[in-house]
């Protein structure tokens, strides 16, 4: 039997060639496969070979990104529990109807206190408290591995420090003792044998606790509770650090994503904001009044493949009354936003994707205490999946 009688309608469609009119399809696939993902949705429009390709039967496009070995952001959130300061790590495949896959617990358990910044498909813990005492260890999760390592001591304990990843070194900030030389310092993440460095901060900086950070525009931009600061590491050290703009300063709420050289929050109002620092202004996203909550507490953003995603604990959506089991678990929601600029710089999002996901088997209460983007192929991370799975399983039949 050919395979032209056993394929889809749609896959058929896709192998005589109606993808790009001027390409072979196998050329076509090839091309889509390089563009981010964040495209997907528009293309998905275009006509009934993309949207089949991009949506209903994605096979063909996986395995060109296999081949060009390209990855595709995840989200990685941190859950601590109500009753432990020992946090529970996971990975979402930011696509509707994925179960999120636990990961190993790291060998120091620090509290959510502790930050965290992603260097591709790693994940550094910086800091926190064991025990109640500020730690300075660095731990470092390579998702390619699903396992835990421990890198460079920090040069002073921290809790709630700055943490950005730029330009292949992590910058550390605050969080320590004001009166500590090392309250900035920097990781060369290229040299597996770097070690951290100090960074010179002005004294009367010291006294700042950070409270967001960001990469924007090539400076590492901290909020804090007396004003926000900007430190530029190409500036001489005498001119590194400087105050952000008041603008910026007065509209930052804290959490924070950047993608496509704006930075975006959400004010006290629970509206999504974008920063513009060529204009120095914040815009409104509009556009998701009707499809969204409003964040006026414990939502999260993050820079998902060049779509905004916010992140949220949603509520149990079952019948009737929580049951026994139900109370064992958490729900967290999210959803991936397009977001387009119009006319006179305004902002315009479109919700193109949302889900809600059950985490079994964590206690209810239980809250988000990080969330980060980090990159890891998409096929990895549904042989990770099936891995969880099976070993769940044995568990299950030892038992």
């Amino acid at each position: 039997m050919s395979m032209e009688s056993t394929s889809p309608p749609e896959l058929t469609e896709l192998i005589r060639g109606s993808l790009i009119p001027a390409l072979p399809d196998d050329l076509a696939v090839h091309c889509i496969a390089l563009l981010p993902r964040a495209a997907h949705p528009a293309l998905a429009l275009v006509s009934r070979a993309f949207h089949s390709l991009l949506c209903r039967h994605p096979e063909p496009l996986l395995a060109a990104r296999r081949r060009l070995r390209l990855s595709d952001s995840h989200i990685l959130l941190s859950l601590r529990p109500s009753s432990s300061t020992s946090l529970l790590f996971f990975l979402l495949l930011p696509h509707p109807g994925w179960p999120p896959l636990p990961l190993p617990s790291p060998p120091i358990p620090v509290s959510s206190s502790s930050s965290v910044a992603a260097d591709g498909s790693r994940l550094f813990l910086i800091g926190g408290s064991v025990d109640g005492v500020p730690a300075a260890s660095v731990q470092i999760l390579d998702l390619r591995t699903r396992s835990w390592s421990v890198g460079p001591r920090l040069s002073s304990p921290r809790e709630f420090a700055a943490a950005v990843v730029q330009s292949g070194v992590l910058f550390v900030a605050g969080g320590c003792v004001p009166s500590s030389p090392f309250w900035a310092e920097a990781l060369d993440l290229s040299s597996p044998s770097a070690k951290w460095h100090t960074i010179a901060s002005p004294v009367h900086l010291r006294e700042k606790w950070m409270h967001g950070w960001a990469s924007l525009d090539g400076k590492v931009l901290g909020v804090a509770d007396r004003g926000g600061l900007a430190y530029d590491p190409a500036a001489p050290a005498e001119r590194a650090w400087t105050p952000v703009s008041l603008v910026l300063d007065m509209g930052w709420k804290g959490r924070a994503a950047v993608i496509g050289g704006i930075l975006y929050s959400y004010d006290y109002l629970g509206q999504v904001k974008g920063y513009d620092p060529d204009t120095d202004s914040w815009s409104t996203v509009e556009g998701l009044e009707k499809e969204l909550p409003r964040f006026l507490s414990g939502a999260t953003l993050a820079n998902v493949g060049g779509l905004l995603y916010l992140v949220w604990e949603g509520k149990w959506k079952g019948k009737g009354k929580r049951d026994r089991q139900s109370s064992s678990m958490v729900v967290i929601d999210w959803a991936g936003i397009e977001i387009t600029r119009v006319q006179e710089g305004r902002l315009r999002g479109k919700v193109v994707c949302r889900d809600s996901v059950v985490f079994p088997d964590v206690p209810r209460g239980s809250a988000i205490a990080h969330c980060i983007a980090l990159e890891l192929e998409a096929e990895l991370y549904k042989t990770m999946l099936l891995a969880a799975v099976q070993d769940t399983l044995g568990i299950l039949e030892a038992g």
